[in-house]
Formats: structure tokens, sequence, C-alpha cells
């Protein structure tokens, strides 16, 4: 999570104002009355077929009133899931850029396209084209009356 970045847009709806605001989990940055934390950031592997880019976030706000600060939203927003923006502020938007993180090449089961598996190792499942074995089927059952 260190190593992630996050890109979060706020809007200011009275000026009209964007900024992006470039936090890792854990930062808070204040701009103006509203405070923006980054709790997390995630996006899904390259390799699957939706992606997803979401943070965990919290708007923080004070009010112009009498000067207290309120928690306006707190949960995660997804960049390709605008519905499930939920922040509701007459003021502030926020919404989720991007999430910087990388990925390891390598691991203790990665696997090289068209690589044989090691006998022993313990991804492999003995077949060296990986395919699953199926169980045993189970002994028949008769009918069970109610």
């Amino acid at each position: 999570m260190a190593e992630r970045v996050a890109v979060i847009g706020l809007l200011n709806k009275r000026n009209g104002q964007t900024r992006d605001l470039v936090m890792k989990p854990g930062m808070a940055l204040r701009v103006g009355d509203a405070v923006v934390r980054v709790r997390a950031c995630e996006q899904t592997a390259p390799w699957e077929n939706t992606p997803e880019v979401g943070a965990f976030v919290q708007l923080d706000v004070r009010s112009p009133g009498n000067g207290k600060w309120f928690r306006q939203f707190s949960g995660w927003l997804f960049k390709n899931r605008p519905e499930r923006n939920v922040v509701q502020h007459p003021i502030y938007d926020v919404w989720v850029r991007e999430c910087r993180m990388t990925w390891p090449q390598t691991g203790p089961d990665t696997l090289k396209a068209g690589a044989k598996p090691k006998t022993g190792s313990a991804g492999a499942a003995g077949n060296a084209d990986n395919a699953v074995e199926a169980p045993e089927p189970a002994a028949a059952v008769g009918n069970v009356a109610n």
C-alpha cells in the first residue's frame, strides 16, 4: 500500500475549480474548507477482463456557520462506476481518477506460459498442462420421503 499513489479529483461547485490531488494511502490534503483523505487505493490486475479502479476516500468539510468539521463521506469510490460515487455535498464533489500501482512479474506460484511446473512444487497439481482432475463421483442416493 505504501508504494501506491491515488489521483483524486476535487470539484468546488461554487467557483467551478477542479483539482487533481495526488496522494498516497494514509495522506490527507486540505483544499479550502475541505479535507480529502485516502485510506486505500486498488485496481484490478492488467490481465483481468473487467478493469476496476477504486479508492477508499473520506471527505471532511468545515461548516461556514460554526467552523466545525463534519465527515460528509467515507467509503469506496470507483472510477469506472460513476453511479456508485455517492458523495452528496452542495459544494464539493470527489471522484477517483486513477490508482498507480505495480504488479510483480513473478512470485512463488508464477508459471510462464508453456512452461512445465516443477514436480513436487506447491503450485503444481501433478499434470503438466495444469488441468484440474474431476473429483470422484458421489455414491448414488435413493429417494428420500419427506
